[in-house]
């Protein structure tokens, strides 16, 4: 039996990035690069096997293995709402009055929606990556203004 990988999806693009062929980065670097040797998808789950991953076992040794495909960034932007993650890391947060709240150091991929985490010197302030909360990704001039809503900042 040819071990199979179930994995969490984390991309808008998954017919594009996981082609049968395509080889992925992985994070921890030492366990790949993986080359796809099959896809499909059973009870709405991803199922990818791997060349040189050949049972359950060697399968379980990816376990929380994170998958990384190369891409260009700029291509990310089809529309004006459409970005990359590494464009949004570093981006400095500001609200309608200016006021600088910190810098995006992650972005969480939640079920309800992608949430970015914002540091400042004090504290890590949580916003949701909604356009009620975020109207506004310069992605160019690395700004994202952001809603002040009361208890929120």
């Amino acid at each position: 039996m040819r071990g199979e990988a179930t994995i969490e999806v984390r991309t808008d693009n998954p017919d594009e990035r996981f082609q049968i062929g395509t080889t992925l980065h992985t994070d921890p670097h030492d366990k790949g690069p993986l080359k796809i040797r099959d896809a499909k998808v059973h009870s709405g789950t991803l199922l990818l096997s791997f060349v040189g991953v050949e049972d359950r076992n060697a399968v379980e040794k990816l376990r929380n293995v994170l998958l990384l495909a190369e891409i260009d960034p700029s291509e990310a932007n089809v529309t004006e709402d459409d970005f990359h993650v590494s464009q949004i890391i570093g981006c400095k947060v500001i609200d309608g009055a200016g006021k600088d709240w910190g810098s995006v150091v992650e972005v969480l991929q939640l079920p309800a929606q992608d949430t970015l985490v914002v540091k400042s010197d004090s504290r890590e302030i949580l916003i949701p990556f909604v356009r009620a909360f975020v109207p506004e990704v310069k992605v160019q001039e690395k700004i994202i203004k952001v809603t002040n809503i009361e208890g929120l900042l």
